[in-house]
């Protein structure tokens, strides 16, 4: 016979048997207690069925090199205010995108800005959530990247188109008799891109278009990082394990890395480190600007890194996506072509092309802001934050602390504000409007690419500098044309696109008289 304490002791395993089976069930009760409340908390947006319980329509758009296309789809197929996730809204209305980004809106960077760094041990400009924290960065910036201090600035740009010319003549004009070379205009252009920001960020270009190479690997290293950091800005937690000190010791970048992030990081470090010091250069550079306004030299390393990529990646995609416009759209290219021509025999564009002439030039001016228009160079959410009071939005109630992101290619391509034909390139658009209000509503929703109020970007003028002056010089010169027109480039986006494979042949220009009419 058992014991009084041989039947309690099995009487509390039997009890605590069931008990086990019930963990699982109180935890599974628990989850979807939780998935409700997620679910009822933005019940009122329409989205994919995924995006009511969980961030994953989010994450699987952002990672896909897609995001685009699925952004666009998502707000034409469920509103311009529609949800992608747990917490997360993307909205497509120019009003509300400029309204969520206005100085008095009370509205904040997320924390989706968290992975917008390539150092990962100090911000820059851009994940610098914090209103004020921001603005002081900013100030110590601006003038820098307006170019007030830098007395050689167009000059300097001017240098690296005529290099992005010599390279071509030098080594990519089409000859049959030979074997036939091609070049990749995907390439050529990040290299003109990136000689320019360093030309003007460093003083000195880092001489990709001299040496045609990924000098210091930076496209390579660009393309294996960027899908990392984009998949980091859909989970926010990932940035709190990576950016744990006994994670970072292990896995981070370090400036002695002889490859990878690391390896930039390091070049970053001996650049700026040769403004300070005993010894320090002051040269009239963009770095030399921000360290006269008081930026540290820590900082001063990330935004280096930072202007490497925000100063390149987007004017290279702006300068790729209008050529393969006028490429394929050969009514407007001959245009653009006749303004060049007749602008140079009637004396009003000098060689090379002046930011003042370029500004001239209408039919210029409407192709820039077409192809820009067409291809946001940057395709990233930018989410704001709701106040903590919430907002009435298109007259839905948004709750604070919801994170709403830019659908910025959706919005530039909005029929209500660009007509029927918002999908085609058409750069007449910006000459023909005769609605003056209707003019401004374009040209405010366009100049959206370069972002809005506190949170806008610093490069836009030297971004337009550089597109005033490329095309012009290009095309005054050469004949492209697409090696092949059915696949005419191959296109990846996370946040910033990753073009490559633009494959044109090129040739020298033949004389065009074109009437004088």
């Amino acid at each position: 016979m058992l014991t009084q304490l041989e039947e309690i002791a099995l009487a509390t395993g039997s009890v605590a048997g069931k008990s086990l089976y019930l963990i699982p069930f109180t935890l599974l009760v628990l989850f979807a207690i939780n998935r409700v409340k997620v679910w009822w908390r933005l019940r009122h947006f329409k989205g994919p069925w995924l995006a009511y319980v969980s961030s994953f329509p989010a994450a699987q758009y952002a990672t896909s090199g897609k995001m685009w296309w699925h952004y666009t789809e998502v707000n034409r197929k469920y509103g311009e205010l529609a949800r992608i996730g747990s917490n997360d809204l993307v909205c497509s209305d120019p009003e509300v995108i400029r309204y969520m980004s206005s100085v008095r809106s009370g509205w904040h960077r997320s924390d989706w800005y968290d992975s917008m760094s390539f150092d990962p041990y100090c911000n820059n400009v851009i994940n610098t959530k914090d209103p004020v924290a921001h603005d002081k960065m900013r100030a110590k910036l601006v003038q820098g990247y307006a170019g007030k201090e830098n007395s050689t600035l167009e000059a300097d740009i001017d240098r690296q188109v005529a290099s992005f010319v010599s390279l071509i003549k030098r080594k990519y004009i089409f000859s049959p008799s030979s074997n036939p070379r091609y070049l990749d205009f995907g390439m050529a252009a990040q290299y003109f891109t990136l000689d320019v920001i360093t030309s003007l960020g460093f003083g000195f270009p880092f001489g990709y278009l001299k040496r045609d190479e990924d000098v210091h690997e930076y496209v390579k290293t660009t393309k294996a990082v960027i899908p990392v950091l984009v998949l980091s800005c859909c989970y926010p937690v990932m940035n709190k394990i990576l950016g744990h000190p006994w994670v970072r010791a292990i896995t981070g970048p370090h400036t002695g890395d002889e490859v990878g992030l690391g390896k930039l990081m390091g070049l970053a470090h001996e650049v700026v480190g040769k403004r300070f010091g005993p010894e320090a250069e002051d040269k009239q550079d963009m770095l030399g600007s921000f360290v006269r306004h008081g930026l540290p030299r820590r900082e001063a390393e990330s935004e280096v890194l930072l202007q490497l990529s925000a100063g390149s990646d987007t004017t290279a995609t702006a300068v790729r996506a209008t050529m393969l416009h006028l490429l394929t759209t050969p009514g407007a290219l001959f245009k653009l072509r006749r303004e060049i021509d007749r602008g140079t025999e009637g004396g009003r564009i000098s060689t090379p092309i002046t930011n003042a002439e370029a500004k001239e030039l209408p039919y210029l001016q409407a192709v820039i802001k077409e192809g820009l228009r067409m291809q946001p160079p940057f395709i990233g959410l930018l989410a704001k934050e709701v106040p903590p009071q919430g907002e009435v939005i298109n007259g839905m109630f948004v709750p604070g602390g919801t994170k709403i992101g830019h659908s910025i290619y959706a919005a530039e391509r909005s029929e209500k504000v660009f007509g029927k034909d918002a999908d085609a390139f058409r750069p007449e658009r910006w000459l023909e409007e005769p609605d003056e209000k209707k003019l401004k509503l374009m040209e405010d929703t366009q100049q959206l690419v370069f972002g809005y109020g506190r949170w806008g970007c610093l490069g836009k003028s030297i971004a337009l500098l550089e597109l005033n002056k490329v095309f012009v010089e290009l095309l005054r010169v050469f004949d492209f044309a697409l090696v092949n027109p059915g696949k005419p480039w191959k296109a990846d986006n996370y946040n910033l696109w990753m073009i490559d494979e633009m494959w044109l042949r090129v040739s020298y220009r033949e004389d065009i008289n074109f009437e004088k009419t």
